[in-house]
């Protein structure tokens, strides 16, 4: 992990700030020091470990402790039919990124997320660039950071509770998600399958904000023009792949539920 972690801890220190690998550490709350703890997951034994808050003492060595199980097993559950959910639906590849153009819509300079950064369009040409192309956005995490003005425009209006119904995996932020789902169920599930999710978290977020209206090219991040045809069919393709990369991982997680749950607490497997 301390490839990816360095970068981020330095400008922490420095008080510098990062538009897009961030979002890592502030949108997501796992912190760098529970990232760089390995854990070997449930039902594993730890040959001559040391017994702490998670781990008892047991003949040769230390196991997770089963009542960290038992006080999860709601979350666990949870988790695993959103992920079921997710997988049953075929992807959809047409919205362009739009949320991060509606989280600025009609918004000044002053007043978008990443002021730091210049918008590539003024505000009223990326404006246009949203009414013209509408907002098809299924993921209730990014639509609750829409303005005020931009939410009407969405062809859905997600909720926490509509999450399972709408969760799709074309979605760029469902797919930066299974990091999320994958740290919530650490240490119960391995660490090595939380890496994989990060490392795909970290490359989505970089298509995410490259086809968003900042200008970040200073960053090394090209844009993806999204407003062209041809920008268009870059993300759709990008999205494809970061669709059929995180597949397995889904599986991998719904697996790791699926096990960590009793045989009558896990619903059918939609395939």
């Amino acid at each position: 992990m301390d490839g990816w972690l360095a970068h981020h801890l330095a400008r922490r220190r420095d008080g510098v700030k990062h538009p897009v690998h961030d979002f890592l550490f502030t949108y997501y709350s796992h912190r760098p020091a529970q990232l760089r703890r390995w854990h070997p997951g449930h039902g594993v034994l730890l040959r001559d470990g040391a017994p702490d808050r998670d781990y008892l003492a047991v003949d040769g060595g230390v196991l997770l402790d089963p009542a960290l199980l038992a006080k999860r097993a709601d979350s666990v559950r949870w988790i695993r039919d959103l992920l079921a959910a997710t997988a049953s639906r075929p992807a959809q590849l047409g919205c362009f990124g739009m949320h991060e153009w509606a989280m600025v819509y009609r918004q000044t300079q002053q007043e978008v997320r990443h002021n730091s950064w210049p918008l590539r369009l003024s505000p009223a040409a990326t404006a246009e660039v949203v009414q013209d192309r509408g907002v098809r956005c299924t993921h209730f995490d990014a639509f609750r950071f829409f303005t005020a003005p931009a939410r009407p425009l969405n062809v859905h209006q997600p909720t926490r509770e509509l999450q399972p119904a709408l969760e799709q995996p074309g979605c760029l932020h469902a797919n930066m998600d299974l990091y999320k789902w994958a740290y919530k169920l650490s240490p119960l599930v391995p660490s090595e399958l939380v890496t994989a999710c990060f490392a795909l978290s970290r490359e989505i977020r970089e298509l995410d904000m490259r086809a968003s209206p900042y200008d970040l090219a200073d960053l090394g991040f090209p844009p993806v023009r999204i407003e062209t045809p041809e920008g268009r069919a870059e993300y759709a393709a990008a999205q494809r792949s970061f669709a059929d990369r995180a597949a397995p991982l889904r599986n991998a997680l719904l697996t790791a539920c699926d096990h960590l749950l009793p045989p009558t607490a896990a619903s059918t497997r939609s395939r």
